[in-house]
Parts: C-alpha cells; sequence; structure tokens
C-alpha cells in the first residue's frame, strides 16, 4: 500500500519516484496521514534498567509527528523526570538500521528511512482551510512545548538520528545533549520553500554554527550529511548504523546521569569522518563572505558574483533555491537567526510561535498556504508568492510578523520555568 501511495503521489507531482526529492517527498508522505485512519502505537515508550526510550513509530509516513505523538512524549517526560531511577534518555525511531541511505534517498517503503521528517504540515493546512485556524496554533504550541522540555530535560538526552531529519525532528533532537549521527542521516531546513520558515528553534541551534553557516542552511534548505552534521556541530557523534544495537544496549547499562560517562560509552562506538571534497562545508569562507551580508538580497548578489568565478554548481544550486522559496520567508528567517544569535532558546521559540500564527492565520499575506498547495498538492509547483519579490518585502513587513496577534484569544507561548539548558556536548571530530 505504501508503495503504491508512493508512486502516486510521485506521478501527481510528475516525478520519477526513484528521483523524488527529499523535501518535496517527505512533505507530501505527511499528506497521507491526514486521510488516515488513527493509527495506533505511534509512539512506543521501553524501560530497560536505568534508560528510557523513547521510540517514534511512524515509518510508513517518515515518523511525521502528530498532535498525539507528541502528547505521549511530554506526559512521559514529565514521569521519567520525576523518577530517581531514571538517569538517561534516548529519542529513537523504530527499524531504524536501514542501509544505505546516503544522499540519493531512494524510498521504496517508509521502514527505516527516516528519523522524523517533520510535524503533519497538511493536516494542519487541511484543518485550517476549513475554518479553524486554532487548531495550528494549538498544534504549534504543544509542538515547541515539548522542544522546549527535551532540550531541558533534567535527565540526558541521547538522540540516535540515523536517517532522515528535518523540520519538527530537527526540533526534538537538535538541542539535545548528545546527537548521534549516522552514515544515513540526511538534514535540511526546507521550510522557506512551502512559504513556511526555519522554526522550532532553529534561529537558536543554527545560528551557533560555526560563521554563518546556519544562514545558509536555513536560506537555502541545503542537506547535510552525518560527517558535515558532526563537522559543523549539527551531530555530537558519528556511529555506524550497525553499531547503534550495541550502542543502545551499552546505553541502556549506563546507571549514572554524569555527560563524561555517557560520552566515554558513545565514543567507544564512534568511528571517524572525512567530508568529501565537494561538501558545502568545506566552502566555509565563501559561505562566510556571502552570507554574512545584511540582507538576503545583498546575499544573493554576492552569490552571483561568486558564481562567475568557478567552482560554482553548489552556488548555482543555492541561488535556485532561493530563488524559488517564498521572498517574506526568507527575509523572516534572516531576521530571525540574526537576532537568534543574541536570544536564549525559550525566547527563541516564543517568537517562532509567534511568527508561525501570524502564518497560519493569513493576518498579512497566504504564502505558506499558497505555498503547500502549489508545491505539494498541484502539478504546477509554481506558487504566486505575495509579495512576488524581494525588494517588494519592506523591513517594516517584516516586523510585523515579530509583533503580537490581534486576536483576543491569543497569547505569547509561556513556556514554563526550568532551569538552565542542558549542556550540549561538543562535536567529536
Amino acid at each position: 500500500m505504501y508503495i503504491y501511495r508512493h508512486r502516486m503521489v510521485c506521478s501527481y507531482l510528475s516525478i520519477p519516484s526513484h528521483k523524488a526529492s527529499l523535501s518535496l517527498l517527505s512533505l507530501f508522505v505527511m499528506a497521507s496521514s491526514f486521510f488516515s485512519k488513527p493509527e495506533p502505537n505511534q509512539v512506543l515508550f521501553e524501560e530497560r534498567s536505568c534508560a528510557r526510550k523513547i521510540i517514534l513509530n511512524r515509518p510508513h509516513k517518515l515518523n511525521s509527528l502528530t498532535y498525539e505523538m507528541i502528547s505521549q512524549i511530554l506526559r512521559n517526560l514529565e514521569i521519567y523526570e520525576k523518577d530517581p531511577m531514571v538517569k538517561l534518555l534516548i529519542l529513537k525511531v523504530e527499524k531504524d538500521f536501514t542501509k544505505g541511505l546516503n544522499s540519493s534517498v531512494k524510498i521504496k517503503d517508509g521502514q527505516g528511512k527516516a528519523f522524523c521528517a517533520g510535524g503533519d504540515i497538511i493536516g494542519i493546512f487541511f484543518s485550517i482551510n476549513e475554518g479553524h485556524w486554532s487548531f495550528g496554533a494549538s498544534f504549534y504550541k504543544k509542538q515547541l512545548t515539548l522542544d522546549y522540555m527535551l532540550a531541558t530535560s533534567r535527565k540526558p538526552l541521547v538522540s540516535l538520528i540515523n536517517g532522515i531529519v528535518m523540520g519538527g525532528g530537527a526540533g526534538l533532537s537538535m538541542n539535545s545533549m548528545f546527537r548521534v549521527v549516522t552514515e544515513n542521516t540526511v538534514f535540511a531546513m526546507p521550510e522557506a520553500q512551502i512559504g513556511l520558515f526555519p522554526d522550532v528553534g532553529a534561529s537558536y541551534f543554527l545560528s551557533r554554527l560555526p560563521g554563518f553557516f546556519g544562514e545558509y542552511l536555513g536560506l537555502t534548505g541545503g542537506r547535510l550529511n552525518g560527517n558535515e552534521m558532526l563537522a559543523c556541530g549539527l551531530g555530537t557523534h558519528f556511529v555506524l548504523s550497525k553499531d547503534l544495537p550495541l550502542l543502545e544496549k551499552a546505553l541502556s547499562e549506563v546507571a549514572s546521569w554524569d555527560a563524561s560517562t555517557i560520552s566515554r560509552v558513545i565514543n567507544g562506538f564512534s568511528s571517524k569522518i572525512s567530508l568529501k571534497k565537494d561538501s558545502a562545508f568545506r566552502r566555509l569562507e565563501t559561505i562566510n563572505k556571502c552570507f554574512s551580508r545584511k540582507t538576503v538580497e545583498e546575499i544573493l548578489s554576492m552569490l552571483e558574483n561568486e558564481a562567475a568565478n568557478g567552482d560554482n554548481k553548489w552556488i548555482i544550486r543555492a541561488i535556485s533555491s532561493m530563488k524559488s522559496a517564498s521572498p517574506t520567508s526568507l527575509k523572516i528567517f534572516l531576521k530571525s537567526i540574526r537576532e537568534g544569535r543574541m536570544k536564549e532558546l525559550k525566547d527563541c521559540l516564543s517568537q517562532d510561535y509567534t511568527i508561525a500564527c501570524h502564518m497560519i492565520r493569513r493576518t498579512f499575506n497566504h504564502d505558506l498556504f499558497e505555498g503547500t498547495k502549489a508545491k505539494l498538492l498541484e502539478k504546477d509547483k509554481q506558487p504566486k508568492w505575495e509579495p512576488s519579490r524581494l525588494e517588494l518585502v519592506s523591513d517594516e513587513f517584516v516586523d510585523r510578523y515579530f509583533e503580537e496577534v490581534d486576536d483576543v484569544d491569543w497569547e505569547y507561548l509561556q513556556l514554563p520555568i526550568r532551569p538552565n539548558l542542558a549542556q550540549t556536548w561538543e562535536s567529536k571530530l
């Protein structure tokens, strides 16, 4: 059934099933979840000695997050934090020991291809189109609250990221203390392509990357593999997927919440990495030169100048991606990440909620709905952005997305008072 749906979706989008793009396919797979019957056991929980495992269990839907999954994880997280017997948490996926995913993603079935491809954007799309924008706000509030609770967990959190991780999946894992990546890991934040913006705290964790690499990832939706994630700091350890079962077993036997102890256990299974010659992270000097510019227009202009100087394939891809994205989304993200460098995670998540509420409420434009419809649900893939060009998106227009929503029932996101953000372990190169 999944194979049929995959082929049907690819046919509908006029793309060969074996060449379906990561971002569009991952997001479109979420669409089928809106029309599906209720699914049992979308997230599983296991106890192993002093460890507690949180297991995402929707592999046929790329483990896209539903409201029920988020609610269940929050409930169990509260229990684990109060239990003195629990020493560490493991976030993983069911059937995640896949073979040969790498950068050319070929999906024959849903099993084991994703850590988490994001939230159920299509479900929100249809609910809001029925006139219930508050459902999207409720879903988003719950999701951002979970991201914050995991990031500030009193118990060390180890995320085993073996497969596609995008959007909401990054929100779950990128602020955990330990982020184990593999040869199958593929990271991307392509939200601007559908009129959204890199959210779920991206303005916090992307702004902490070397130089202006975070701007590059958020504005272009560029993909990283596990090696690149470790090199830039999004990952803390690289472990071959074949060794994950042994690592998981070893972690389950750890009887301490001491971060150094846990790190030594993971180090025992870690492998050395090397970056490919064409890796974007090897272009950090050029990326810093271009993406340090003050405006999106200046960034694009710098990229176009660099493209004329040779070695330009990655630059051409970056330019093409930015030109096909929502101009409003690009400018919102640039302002967000620049401000995020000076903010705590709590404030970044609260700002994400405000911006997203404006988008799902269609306060100022319809880009999120236009992009979702044109790029995920229809064949043309040519959304009519409004405003349509970068120069038409004024600073004053962007600033309005960062202001409170004019609705009598709306409130700023109020996250609970928590201890300081959990220590994020250094990348182990």
